[in-house]
């Protein structure tokens, strides 16, 4: 997770202002890159479940894990932006696999010993892979040095992960595979997906465009950098605290809550006049993301059985939300002059998710 989304897919952020004013691009080509990134996720999320538990997946998340460290070093190697559409596009559908995979047999294994609630804790890495991603930021270079350093520390966390993972127990599909066979999408699954698709679009205008929002506010003597530092740091506790959140009030409660708190980033962000303000928005964002996405799919969880289809079915709806985001965001704000409007409609549009969480029992607390 620290490798494949940490680094692989948010690296982007902070570097995005440096690579702006290189390219001479403007925000809605910056934001055009970034929907090419969760293009590439959407298209990794279709495919991904359908390999997942074949007899070679160990194969398959070795290769995954290859590729999302060199399409982040060859960010170092790409000159136009054609080539950065298409290193961007193929860095999302490497992390896509890397997700599904990893988190698919590593339900399935927690399952079969019954710790079920260890289940979130992976997506810690998603803010370890930020920080270690600003360390290397923060030792500046031009935009080639620093993909190059990035994809050396995704090399590293990858290398680590792979001595830790490969010996591990393997969940391979039956000859009837449970993907395929796939149960009805009832209500409050629909809800729950839909609910999670329009996340993935709020987040990410936050998510993209956090540090550039900083560039354009006085920095009082702070860089903006240190508002994606925020982000991680905050995504690396939060996880932890919306599940101690979640199993005293219950999934539905924990995911309201937490839809809502993003919301108030959202809008925090595009709002503030400050470097300070808009690192209150950068913890919300970060103390809700990671907790959200783990959320949401322990929800889903807790409306069926069949894991591998589940994760399948919401990932895909939230690349669908992720991958409009930075587009719609970039152009508004290049039309409206700044993140104020695009910050709110990802506001609305967080709220429109909190309301649709399912009232289900079990999603409520035991």
């Amino acid at each position: 997770m620290a490798a494949a989304l940490g680094i692989g897919r948010f690296a982007y952020t902070p570097l995005l202002p440096q690579m702006v004013t290189d390219g001479g691009w403007d925000y809605g080509q910056a934001g055009d890159l970034a929907s090419a990134n969760f293009v590439g996720y959407f298209v990794g999320a279709l495919l991904a479940p359908l390999l997942a538990g074949a007899a070679k997946v160990r194969l398959l998340l070795a290769f995954s894990m290859m590729a999302s460290v060199i399409t982040t070093y060859f960010g170092a190697e790409v000159q136009t932006y054609t080539q950065w559409l298409v290193m961007r596009f193929a860095a999302g559908v490497a992390s896509a696999f890397c997700l599904v995979i990893v988190t698919s047999q590593l339900m399935q294994t927690l399952r079969s010993e019954r710790a079920e609630h260890l289940g979130n804790i992976h997506f810690a890495g998603v803010g370890l892979g930020i920080l270690l991603c600003m360390a290397g930021v923060n030792l500046a270079g031009t935009v080639d040095e620093q993909w190059a350093r990035q994809g050396v520390l995704a090399a590293l966390c990858m290398a680590f992960s792979w001595i830790l993972v490969s010996s591990g127990p393997w969940h391979v599909k039956q000859p009837q595979s449970e993907v395929l066979n796939q149960p009805g999408v009832t209500t409050p699954i629909l809800r729950l997906v839909v609910g999670y698709g329009l996340f993935g679009f709020g987040y990410v205008v936050s998510a993209t465009f956090v540090v550039a929002m900083g560039e354009r506010i006085s920095n009082q003597g702070l860089d903006a950098n240190i508002a994606w530092v925020v982000v991680g740091a905050s995504t690396v506790v939060s996880v932890y605290l919306w599940q101690w959140f979640a199993q005293r009030r219950g999934l539905r409660i924990a995911l309201i809550v937490s839809y809502l708190v993003l919301a108030m980033g959202a809008f925090l962000a595009g709002w503030a006049q400050s470097i300070w303000l808009l690192l209150v928005a950068a913890a919300l964002l970060g103390g809700t993301f990671g907790g959200i996405t783990a959320l949401g799919l322990s929800a889903g969880r807790a409306l069926t059985e069949n894991i591998a289809w589940i994760v399948s079915l919401m990932t895909v709806a939230f690349s669908l939300g992720q991958l409009l985001g930075p587009a719609v965001a970039g152009r508004l704000a290049d039309a409206m002059g700044g993140f104020f409007w695009p910050s709110l409609l990802a506001a609305t549009v967080v709220v429109i998710a909190a309301l649709l969480v399912p009232r289900e029992k079990r999603l409520a607390a035991n």
